[in-house]
């Protein structure tokens, strides 16, 4: 199948027009944005085309940093991740974390099979581990539709946990207050759905995740 060249100035061309319309309504606009950011979330979101964060929750550019992967994770190792998380937290200092997954995932949905899928498989690990973490709830479930979205919900949870678990965010509770939350967008209806998971202290953790001595320590998870 050949590439589409028209697509590609299609993108070019809204730009302008997005470019054409902010200055229309806000001649100075742009100079303040090129002065700096200074947003007041980390959104941690799927790579899915179709879950954008400044689009469902119509936020204006500098007012979420982002981040997405497949499945919305939060890994220790992946320094990525943890490096978007550090800047976040000690250099912008955002006040709320956001790990949002959606309905449908296709990287959960995967995970759910036993199919080889090469690489990916090194990912999708991590999300076969909350499965099994969970089997006996999830098994439980007859229907294989409500099987995904609860582990899809699972997941964003386990996300959560694992951002309450690393010694950047333990330091920054040492200092200020810092909310990790948890959401799912169902595409279907367009809603973010609120998990009503909020962990802001190291109390909400098993003792063994708490680091001790942490105020002048390296920040590497």
């Amino acid at each position: 199948m050949p590439v589409s060249t028209e697509i590609y100035q299609k993108m070019l061309a809204q730009n302008e027009q997005w470019v054409a319309s902010r200055t229309e309504r806000d001649a100075e606009y742009f100079s303040r944005l090129s002065k700096g950011q200074s947003p007041k979330f980390l959104w941690i979101g799927c790579a899915d085309s179709r879950v954008g964060a400044e689009e469902i929750t119509q936020a204006e550019p500098g007012e979420v940093f982002v981040h997405r992967n497949i499945a919305n994770l939060v890994v220790h190792t992946d320094l990525n991740v943890m490096s978007v998380v550090q800047y976040a937290v000690e250099v912008l200092h955002v006040q709320h974390i956001v790990v949002c997954g959606h309905y449908g995932c296709g990287g959960v949905l995967a995970a759910m099979k036993q199919d080889d899928l090469g690489l990916v498989n090194k990912w999708l690990r991590n999300i076969k581990e909350v499965y099994f973490k969970h089997a006996e709830r999830l098994d439980g479930l007859e229907n294989e539709q409500e099987r995904a979205d609860r582990l899809v919900e699972l997941n964003v949870i386990e996300q959560v946990y694992n951002l309450a678990e690393t010694s950047i965010v333990q330091r920054a509770w040492q200092r200020r207050e810092v909310n990790i939350h948890g959401w799912v967008f169902d595409m279907k209806t367009g809603r973010i759905k609120d998990l009503n998971v909020l962990v802001n202290d190291p109390e909400s953790l098993h003792p063994v995740f708490r680091f001790r001595n942490i105020e002048n320590g390296n920040s590497e998870d």
